[in-house]
């Protein structure tokens, strides 16, 4: 049976999209689309791809290759032995309320029962909602920092706030106690590079948006250089789970919960099939971790349990 063009030009291209978008990612305008393109994308070519080489009946295996290294890509292989952790910690971009009550997102966080919540865009529309949702969250202390809310059932030590430059948004950092040891938790929302620019020609804006981003992730990178014991960074760092920036946040606060103890591809952010929301540990090890249902808002809850 010949060789088919097609099946190994399919296959190289995701070989390239992925060694791009990992290790160049954003240190270019061009690869930075490569880093933050959903990995399902890489997938729909396979279907035609197959179909062309059976037609003509060329051989499949490049093809085949080619289709399994962007299922793993996308993620749809992950799989990790999990069992019950003794700490839980909640993420949740909540969109500001906008689509969600107090009750229904109190729900949700009393439902997954977390030691720690950290949530983000807690600025909420309207003005009652973070009253409201205190009162039926009993037993948890309250922290914000702009529109970062922690909430802790674990002793609180100390907390601190940084700003995040070139945007409106700043860091929390809470201290609490857990097995008699302090905790230093980090609750972030980085900014977003607006790739939607591009449509527009506007590769300026893309440039400022990388560079904002970049002055932002060197403040997580600062705080866990100062930090001592154990760490965790968790939030809505609106990157998906490659590139550079990726890496350098997995470097400085340890490994990715859901790369150690999650299953299937993760997404947080449904509407692209895309993980951007995470949650790193230093001196922690998750040992399970789920994307939760929704609970009103375009992100999905994720829930990590912890030893």
């Amino acid at each position: 049976m010949p060789r088919s063009r097609l099946a190994w030009a399919y296959l190289i291209g995701v070989v390239l999209i992925w060694a791009l978008g990992e290790w160049v990612g954003e240190r270019t305008v061009y690869t930075l689309l490569l880093a933050y393109t959903p990995p399902l994308v890489w997938l729909l070519p396979a279907p035609l791809v197959l179909a062309w080489c059976l037609w003509r009946r060329r051989r499949l295996g490049p093809a085949l290759l080619g289709a399994l290294l962007a299922a793993w890509g996308a993620g749809l292989f992950h799989w990790n032995f999990q069992r019950g952790g003794d700490l839980r910690v909640l993420t949740y971009n909540v969109r500001s309320g906008t689509q969600t009550t107090p009750e229904r997102l109190a729900g949700a966080i009393n439902a997954a029962d977390a030691d720690l919540v950290l949530l983000q865009e807690a600025n909420f529309a309207r003005p009652e909602f973070h009253a409201q949702l205190v009162s039926l969250l009993p037993g948890y202390s309250v922290t914000r920092a702009a529109e970062v809310t922690t909430l802790s059932r674990l002793p609180l030590q100390d907390v601190q706030r940084y700003d995040l430059p070139l945007n409106r948004r700043e860091v929390l950092l809470t201290r609490v106690s857990w097995q008699g040891e302090p905790l230093n938790v980090v609750n972030a929302h980085l900014g977003t590079v607006m790739l939607s620019s591009l449509l527009s020609g506007d590769l300026e804006r893309v440039r400022h948006t990388r560079n904002a981003r970049a002055a932002q992730v060197q403040v997580l990178l600062d705080l866990a250089a100062r930090a001592q014991g154990p760490l965790l960074l968790g939030g809505d760092l609106n990157t998906p789970p490659r590139g550079q920036v990726y890496r350098q946040l997995r470097a400085a606060y340890g490994p990715d919960a859901h790369g150690r103890a999650g299953r299937g591809p993760g997404w947080t952010f449904p509407s692209l099939k895309l993980r951007i929301d995470h949650q790193m540990s230093r001196e922690l090890r998750a040992v399970r971790t789920r994307v939760l249902p929704d609970a009103g808002s375009d992100h999905l809850p994720l829930l990590v349990e912890y030893r």
